[in-house]
């Protein structure tokens, strides 16, 4: 499993999710559904910003961080 942020392209999609966290395809759909991070829906694909993937993936929240 690979986590390497610079390895994927800025905009990762449904499938680089499931290579990341090593989990089946419905189980990554749950995942971007479920509201834990921003996605952008275009048409029926689902784009996450790599940065904000993996900040949530590390536990970064950077909403505390602006004051």
């Amino acid at each position: 499993m690979e986590k390497k942020a610079e390895k994927y392209p800025v905009v990762i999609d449904v499938c680089h999710i499931q290579q990341i966290l090593g989990i089946g395809r419905r189980q990554a759909y749950e995942l971007v559904n479920s509201g834990q991070f921003h996605v952008v829906r275009v048409g029926k694909r689902i784009k996450i910003s790599r940065n904000i993937f993996f900040d949530w993936l590390e536990g970064v929240d950077k909403k505390k961080e602006i004051v």
